[in-house]
């Protein structure tokens, strides 16, 4: 570990994504054979679907969007937590997009997510693409070294060059004795919660949560004390 790490040039992040729409049905033709095709491929049981699997599709930033961005970072002892959601996806990128241009766009600066480099920042940059919005220089890691990409994961961190299995940040969270942040809903929900209840704040409120586990996950990666409580402020 680099136990020299300056917390306070990093910027930790989570997001939440769902389905493009909320049913199968309200796809056109021709993304319901590019699903269908999709479906084939991830199908595990005979009687999968490509409308039982449907439910899957927020995954994929192809079929998906995200409805909130949600970040942390250290100012001082404080640590500050924001969110950018909506259901207008390309306002929230948007606005997520000036934060990064214009507060994280030096040499020190980098990104904390948990498996963010397998998913959270490639979908950020898919998503920004397809809605055209330029990305921020700390997105850009085509033509770039591995070390000069400024991208830190706490799930490939923890992998220590054991690429095998997948630990999920409530296990993490757990074995560290770390709060968990799933006490509401998992990622699982998020879908239904969304197209069917309608309740955004919710699902906020669960992606701050995961901000919040990862930077305390990262400080015990550094031996460093947890976050306390009255630490923690929220940012409108």
């Amino acid at each position: 570990m680099n136990y020299q790490l300056n917390l306070s040039r990093v910027l930790f992040l989570d997001i939440e994504t769902v389905p493009a729409f909320p049913v199968y049905s309200d796809l056109s033709e021709r993304m319901k054979k590019l699903w269908d095709r999709k479906a084939g491929h991830i199908k595990s049981k005979e009687d999968d679907s490509p409308e039982s699997l449907y439910g899957r599709a927020g995954i994929y930033a192809e079929f998906g969007k995200i409805i909130v961005i949600s970040v942390g970072y250290f100012n001082g002892s404080e640590f500050r937590i924001k969110s950018f959601y909506g259901e207008d996806e390309k306002v929230l990128l948007e606005e997520f997009a000036h934060l990064l241009n214009k507060h994280y766009d030096n040499q020190d600066d980098m990104l904390c997510a948990h498996n963010g480099k397998e998913f959270d920042f490639p979908y950020i940059a898919r998503r920004m693409m397809i809605n055209g919005i330029r990305l921020p220089a700390i997105l850009q890691i085509a033509g770039k070294k591995p070390w000069e990409i400024k991208h830190l994961d706490t799930m490939e961190l923890w992998k220590f060059g054991d690429y095998k299995n997948y630990t999920s940040l409530d296990l993490l969270t757990a074995i560290f004795d770390i709060p968990t942040p799933k006490d509401d809903i998992d990622g699982s929900q998020v879908g239904k919660v969304f197209w069917e209840q309608h309740d955004l704040e919710r699902i906020k409120n669960y992606c701050q949560k995961d901000v919040l586990a990862i930077a305390q996950l990262l400080r015990r990666y550094l031996d460093q004390p947890l976050i306390k409580e009255s630490q923690v402020a929220f940012i409108p």
